[in-house]
């Protein structure tokens, strides 16, 4: 039988698409390390792949398989940015800040394109991305953040777009104009975790599956992580976990929320359909975002929800399709082929959360559906920083990223009911 994630819902296209996903080893006895790493995702594999590079003895835990989180079961779409609007960025922190993390997004979206074609990893790239509009009051905003973009921002690769370039675009009326993108685009996630795993192991990384930690202690300038299998000790450790570190570490916990987003894909759409044309990757104006794409053979991949929850609705493929039909009236009886879901790591201000949490132990998370190229950058950052640069990492710690408020106890009752107030809001 496929195998199933035991902590994300469904068995998802990407992996049903891919016959080369290779088993690790669980942690097998104690050892020392330079670095120990707790998660494999996306931030993770890449932080070792970095650091073994550099000749650095790492070992990374992974509690179940790579890529089984978000990293393995995303949208793929890359974005451009942070997930933020620069312009929005730079009302809270000054031109200058706001320009050096929007240049040190499009360097890492560069450097996933290159690290792919550096290690031979068929991502599946497509170029072009659309952020369309349904409401009209906010149309004047991205008109204006594409000028901006090419003005003030040094990024020409944007375009307002109207009512009927985005109707021609999209292959429906539903959406009333938007921006295009031609400087992004999106991916298949799970291979690039297979081949950033691969990468990481060649380059010299000790990888370990199934091997779930239970505890991570720092003194005496060196951290110790527990598993049942065994304990590594290490000089430094970072906690790569995002939406799935649950109760491991408690400053993480109360800044990073999980929530969970679903996915579905149809069958193959036919090279006549009039979908998604180009083939580029969308994603809404909607507070509770959807987004969706076309796959190399043609699929419409779809995700989002009416309302976020941690909860798993019991058949995902009717939320998927009946979202699907109000853009797309004649795919209202489409068969969906696969439906999965995952979690995906929130903040409050919707920018990542990377902190000391305690000494030698750097948390990185938080990255708010912007993480397929923002994560990966982020784990060659943290490999800076083991080498003694933190300049560029200390961009994204200085970030003001508060704790959700309600403590353990409340905080997830009130961002469900924010969240499905603000799902109301887009209905109306």
């Amino acid at each position: 039988m496929p195998y199933q994630s035991p902590i994300s819902p469904g068995i998802s296209w990407y992996e049903s698409a891919i016959s080369d996903r290779t088993e690790y080893p669980a942690l097998d006895g104690s050892r020392n390390a330079d670095v120990v790493i707790i998660g494999g995702g996306f931030t993770g594999l890449s932080a070792a792949v970095h650091l073994a590079s550099a000749g650095v003895d790492v070992v990374l835990l992974e509690a179940w398989r790579f890529g089984d989180g978000a990293s393995g079961r995303n949208g793929g779409q890359l974005g451009t940015g942070q997930r933020a609007w620069a312009e929005e960025l730079e009302a809270q922190y000054g031109f200058t800040r706001a320009k050096a993390l929007f240049d040190l997004a499009e360097e890492a979206k560069s450097h996933l394109l290159q690290f792919a074609e550096t290690h031979k990893i068929d991502i599946e790239y497509v170029p072009g991305q659309m952020s369309v509009v349904h409401k009209k009051r906010y149309l004047k905003d991205y008109r204006a953040h594409a000028e901006l973009m090419a003005t003030r921002f040094g990024y020409p690769h944007i375009h307002y777009m109207d009512a009927a370039e985005t109707a021609e675009r999209l292959g429906s009326t539903r959406y009333l104009g938007g921006t295009y993108d031609k400087g992004t685009g999106h991916i298949q996630p799970m291979k690039l975790v297979v081949g950033t795993a691969k990468a990481a192991a060649q380059a010299g990384a000790h990888l370990y599956e199934n091997s779930k930690v239970t505890g991570i202690k720092s003194e005496n300038g060196r951290v110790t992580v527990t598993t049942p299998f065994g304990n590594v000790t290490a000089a430094k450790c970072l906690i790569a976990v995002n939406a799935y570190g649950g109760n491991l570490e408690p400053i993480s916990a109360s800044h990073v929320m999980p929530i969970r987003s679903f996915i579905g894909a149809t069958v193959p759409l036919g090279t006549d359909s009039p979908v998604l044309p180009g083939g580029e990757s969308v994603d809404d104006s909607r507070f509770v975002v959807r987004y969706f794409r076309r796959s190399r053979d043609g699929r419409l991949l779809f995700g989002g929800r009416e309302a976020y929850t941690a909860d798993n609705p019991l058949d995902i493929s009717t939320h998927i399709r009946r979202q699907i039909a109000e853009i797309y009236p004649a795919l209202a009886n489409v068969e969906i082929t696969q439906a999965w879901g995952g979690s995906v790591g929130i903040t409050l201000p919707r920018q990542p959360f990377v902190r000391e949490v305690m000494p030698n132990v750097i948390s990185a998370g938080g990255y708010s559906g912007h993480g397929v190229m923002l994560s990966n950058f982020v784990g060659k950052l943290y490999a800076e920083t083991v080498a003694g640069n933190r300049d560029r990492l200390k961009l994204l710690e200085e970030l003001k990223v508060p704790a959700f408020p309600g403590g353990r106890t409340f905080r997830a009752p009130l961002l469900f009911l924010a969240l499905s107030w603000y799902a109301l809001v887009d209905r109306i």
